[in-house]
């Protein structure tokens, strides 16, 4: 079991000393097959960084490949026991990890969901196979629950493709043929205006599906002025407003053309800007991307699941193919999930000010994915007497420094890819890592750079005791709490920044004396 000429061995006579320490090795190996390119960046090149714990993705990734591996043996196999015994340590170790970044929401009692309960019975006449029902959650709105214990490979959820919305539905509508004649249509926006006509259409296959949706979104598209000003400082206030204005411009192609040319068709009080917008938050916030049986990607809707929240430790990962066998999404589990447990989604690696954005929340628990981009020229490494996987990236970024694991002399906490460039732009010709005055006097110009750029971008998120804490608006309480995020990120930098210098100092006056 291993990779290229590296295997790992199991004996069926193995101990249980023997048994864990081979399993450490594979999950150290699995680790390193399932790094993303965001965890290499923030890892470096150090091995001993990227065979340790990297992310609670990257951990259920690699423990569930290792789960994979041992099934492929099969019982048949001479260690059949060992093998046995390596998978329920393998599935404790699953349970470790799940424990470690559990999110906690208590269900909302008082809340009605017959709506949803309308839905699932419509559902379930329509072949759905779930294990999970509706529940509201105290801060997350809907969610769903295990009706019963699970096991890692269980089915959640399985959902016929006869009530998947895509661009079949389209297809057979009568304005498929309209629409193909406008240049540059995309199936997506074609849906996108199919739904805004469905919505409202009561003989609607999907009308106990359009009936749960909500008269309004609550994502960042759909922030006030207010909301917006206080994003004053962030990045997310430019992304936000970019894409509104995308959105909008989109829209007034489209309209009010299609109304005066198609009146029978695109009725204009279906299609104002209003509604186009809550079509758009809708696909936004609701779609799948499905991979279908002739290889293609579609982005779909999947009523009922998605009423699944989100997690940076979710329970579903693997779920966007349709199964030939069965003509259905399903749903299986990558964790256990107990009965009366909320069970998750994994909707994707997305920072935080996607999220927002586009979905309408920020994550509970700290989010791996927190990255912020930073503007450093990135020159050719021509001439640079010392290339390797940390001079080969074209941008850099930072997050916040509690995720890392080595803070001390040429790390601090901070990306090494970063610091690798920061290096090379002052000696091209930098080859080693010991400790001399002259690299370590580059290290606290490096430090004291990093420190001030980041303390200017704190500063310029203003004063948090200014901060309208008291404000009854979901929009202005969300970007208020996005910009505690990212006052957190920065101080954590400045701080790691602050104690590098420290340390440096620290080692120059060695020298000095």
């Amino acid at each position: 079991m291993g990779s290229h000429a590296k295997f790992v061995y199991i004996q069926s006579s193995a101990s249980t000393v023997e048994l864990k320490s081979s399993l450490n090795l594979m999950l150290q190996r699995a680790r390193i097959i399932n790094l993303d390119e965001l965890e290499l960046y923030f890892s470096g090149e150090d091995v001993t960084d990227l065979v340790e714990f990297n992310s609670p993705r990257n951990e259920m990734e690699a423990l569930n490949s290792i789960l994979t591996a041992i099934a492929k043996l099969g019982g048949e196999h001479s260690a059949a026991t060992a093998l046995q015994e390596l998978r329920v340590a393998t599935v404790n170790l699953i349970s470790e990890v799940a424990k470690n970044f559990k999110e906690e929401r208590k269900v909302v009692t008082v809340s009605s969901c017959e709506q949803e309960k309308c839905l699932q019975q419509w559902g379930e006449d329509e072949g759905v196979k779930s294990q999970l029902e509706i529940s509201y959650f105290e801060g997350a709105g809907r969610g769903a629950v295990a009706r019963q214990d699970m096991r890692i490979g269980d089915i959640a959820m399985e959902i016929p493709l006869s009530i998947v919305i895509s661009e079949n539905l389209v297809h057979a509508s009568q304005m498929h043929s309209i629409l193909g004649e406008v240049e540059g249509m995309s199936a997506e926006t074609m849906l996108l205006l199919w739904s805004m006509k469905e919505r409202h259409n009561p003989d609607s296959k999907f009308k106990l599906y359009f009936d749960t949706l909500p008269e309004k979104f609550k994502t960042g598209l759909s922030f006030g002025i207010e909301a917006i000003m206080s994003l004053d400082g962030t990045l997310l206030l430019e992304e936000i407003v970019q894409a509104k204005e995308h959105l909008r411009t989109q829209y007034d192609e489209l309209f009010p053309a299609l109304c005066n040319d198609h009146l029978d068709v695109f009725p204009p009080e279906l299609y104002t800007w209003e509604q186009f917008l809550w079509a758009c938050e809708l696909w936004y916030s609701n779609s799948m991307k499905i991979m279908f049986n002739d290889g293609k990607l579609r982005t779909c809707l999947v009523p009922i699941a998605g009423f699944l929240n989100h997690s940076s430790c979710p329970h579903i990962v693997h779920y966007g193919k349709v199964d030939f066998t069965t003509n259905s999404i399903k749903f299986p589990l990558s964790r256990p999930c107990n009965a009366g447990e909320q069970c998750f989604l994994g909707y994707g690696n997305f920072s935080s000010s996607h999220l927002l954005t586009f979905y309408g929340f920020l994550p509970q628990l700290d989010n791996y994915y927190d990255v912020i981009p930073l503007d450093i020229d990135v020159e050719s490494n021509e001439g640079f007497a010392d290339t390797g996987p940390t001079s080969d990236w074209t941008s850099h970024m930072i997050r916040g420094t509690w995720f890392s694991k080595n803070r001390g002399f040429f790390r601090y906490g901070l990306p090494p890819s970063l610091l690798d460039h920061m290096r090379r732009s002052r000696n091209p010709f930098l080859q080693t890592f010991n400790l001399t005055p002259e690299k370590l006097e580059i290290e606290l110009e490096i430090l004291r750079d990093l420190c001030s750029m980041f303390q200017d971008m704190t500063d310029a998120l203003g004063d948090a005791q200014l901060d309208d804490r008291e404000t009854t608006s979901w929009d202005t309480k969300l970007a208020l709490d996005f910009k505690y995020l990212q006052r957190r990120i920065f101080y954590s930098v400045v701080a790691s920044c602050q104690a590098g210098c420290e340390l440096v100092e620290s080692e120059l006056q060695r020298y000095r004396l």
